[in-house]
């Protein structure tokens, strides 16, 4: 892949034989609204904060992606430069309706790029794509100018540059479950419909207030278990590993906080269900040792001699030692997100139930109630692609991504039907 290469702005990309769009109401950046939703073979297409660059394909499409509230018309006009071509024609598509439209060096704009016509409300999914081109590149696209009366009741888009990496993976949608105090166990169960296992995604099943445990799709051809603690607040010691499981790797993290990493690269499969139970047990120098494990549900009563009832395909990730803070299970969790900002055009679900948590010396516990939020992606209404609540009577359900057109307002609570049963665990043999 050649580097990437910013052209100068001087160059102005117009569409010939076309007026200047006058009546533009709303800029849309492709910063933050935009993807490479067809890659060229050599992948040279990028998308960064300040738009579309190394655009030199005609195997690649762009999309734009913003929401209006109404049917009607949509008039398009195109900002950006043409950079090392005199001409260019590129494909502008809304849905079956597409315009070829030469773009020149010599003419200002930014220009009409034609009206198309919006049946409904909601997403509208503009794509681009290069058809020819007298210097071996299509342009730089900065922006998309929208207006026409699809738009007078409103457009919304990500407008905030500062965020356009949050904008770009998409919100983030989560379960609070209210625990028993002094909860040592928190026991769930995760299924990821078929075709809903995108690349970037990853659903997370037991987070504590320090950490989260879940399973997540890395690359087309690697998927992972994952159970991270962060480091203490205070800036003191740092979590350590104290054991892991066979095949597990673990390391350091950083990003989005520090502490430490344990994943097992394992091919899990959509359509599967799965089980996570994690613990929480306080030592006696004052900290506490974090542990998660892992096994496919359909193990679930297949043991033989050399397997304890309950512990069938139980597979250690990790225990982790969180120094200096004696504490027990907090703030249960689980979430869904995209964590790949190139994916985040895909949509992806999950189906999260059977949730318990078992305090030290008591009983299980079942957790019926689960509160259902949104992250500022979708409270700034920088994407509205984001849902949550009752799958059927007794499990959860999240969403997120795609472009979808209804989303489910942020900060209700979920009730599900109780199923009754306690995992069935016998947690003194666990590996």
């Amino acid at each position: 892949m050649r580097s990437i290469m910013y052209r100068s702005l001087a160059v102005l990309l117009v569409l010939s034989g076309t007026a200047a769009a006058q009546d533009a109401t709303n800029t849309v950046p492709l910063g933050g609204n935009a993807y490479v939703t067809r890659p060229s073979p050599v992948a040279d297409e990028l998308i960064d904060d300040t738009g579309l660059h190394n655009w030199d394909s005609n195997k690649a499409v762009v999309s734009v992606y913003f929401d209006v509230k109404q049917p009607g018309d949509l008039k398009l006009a195109l900002v950006g430069t043409l950079g090392g071509a005199s001409h260019s024609t590129v494909k502008v598509s809304v849905g079956c309706q597409s315009r070829l439209v030469d773009l020149s060096s010599t003419s200002g704009g930014p220009f009409d790029a034609g009206s198309f016509t919006v049946s409904k409300p909601g997403y509208v999914r503009v794509d681009l794509q290069g058809v020819a081109t007298d210097g071996g590149y299509y342009g730089d696209i900065t922006s998309l100018q929208v207006s026409g009366s699809a738009t007078t009741a409103g457009l919304t888009y990500a407008n905030d540059p500062a965020n356009f990496y949050w904008s770009r993976r998409g919100p983030s949608v989560h379960l609070g479950f209210n625990a028993p105090a002094n909860t040592e166990y928190f026991y769930s169960e995760i299924t990821v419909p078929v075709g809903e296992d995108p690349v970037g995604s990853y659903y997370m099943a037991n987070g504590f207030n320090v950490g989260y445990f879940g399973i997540q799709v890395n690359s087309p051809t690697e998927r992972r278990v994952l159970f991270s603690v962060w480091d203490p607040p205070s800036g003191g010691d740092s979590t350590t590993l104290v054991r892991k499981g066979p095949g597990v790797t673990t390391n350091g993290f950083g990003g989005e906080g520090t502490g430490g990493q344990s994943y097992l690269v394992y091919n899990w499969e959509a359509g599967h269900t799965y089980r996570f139970l994690t613990r929480a047990q306080l030592d006696d120098a004052g900290n506490t040792l974090f542990s998660s494990w892992f096994a496919d549900a359909a193990s679930r009563g297949q043991c033989n001699a050399h397997n304890s009832h309950g512990n069938c395909n139980w597979h250690l990730i990790a225990t982790w030692k969180y120094p200096g803070v004696a504490t027990y299970l907090r703030g249960l969790y689980s979430f869904l997100e995209s964590f790949d900002p190139d994916h985040g055009y895909v949509g992806r679900r999950a189906v999260y139930g059977n949730e318990w948590a078992k305090p030290a010396g008591g009983s299980w516990t079942e957790l019926t109630s689960a509160y259902y939020d949104v992250d500022p992606t979708g409270l700034n209404k920088q994407r509205l692609d984001f849902a949550g609540g009752l799958k059927g009577s007794n499990a959860f359900y999240l969403r997120n991504d795609g472009f979808f057109a209804k989303s489910v307002a942020s900060g209700q609570t979920f009730v599900r039907t109780a199923n009754g049963t306690p995992p069935d665990i016998n947690l003194d043999n666990l590996p």
